[in-house]
């Protein structure tokens, strides 16, 4: 029997969403120069895209795209940055991802940057699941959706010529 897909958001919720993280990231960093997005491939750096292309048109502040590759699989961090991590030192980061599930891909995403200083690090999801087998909590969400451990939260954002949604499978 087919899976049954339930869109839990549309184009245009998303893009609510996507709106009002962007005002609260400005709200929180109306004193800065710059800031790095660092989104989570590949996922979360489309969210990251759609969110610098926002704080574009409202904030002052220059915006650093940086794109986190995870081995999400592994046991220990396994990760590479596509900027070097030299260059956020002593900056605000805004760590970016999807979903957040286990709450493994976050921590692991914060681990990128333990090593170095930073001004600040902040985190977004547009879905928080609340399944969270990690002690993470996320600074900024798009929608907090209750779930059962065994149902699947899909995000489509500009893939496949499909029209963006947030589904329940």
């Amino acid at each position: 029997m087919p899976t049954k897909r339930v869109l839990i958001l549309n184009h245009t919720q998303i893009q609510q969403k996507i709106n009002r993280i962007a005002y609260q990231i400005l709200e929180d960093n109306i004193e800065e120069q710059e800031i790095i997005l660092a989104g989570v491939v590949s996922r979360g750096y489309r969210f990251a895209l759609r969110l610098e292309k926002v704080l574009k048109e409202i904030a002052h502040f220059k915006i650093t795209l940086a794109e986190i590759e995870l081995n999400k699989d592994s046991s220990k961090l396994e990760s590479s940055i596509n900027i070097p991590i030299e260059a956020c030192q002593n900056k605000v980061i805004i760590l970016v991802d999807d979903v957040l599930n286990s709450g493994r891909t976050i921590a692991y995403g914060l681990g990128v940057f333990l090593n170095i200083p930073l001004k600040k690090l902040r985190s977004v999801v547009l879905i928080d699941r609340s399944h969270k087998l990690f002690p993470v909590a996320t600074d900024f969400v798009g929608l907090q959706l209750s779930t059962v451990l065994k149902e699947h939260v899909e995000v489509v954002l500009d893939e496949n010529n499909e029209p963006d949604g947030v589904y329940l499978t």
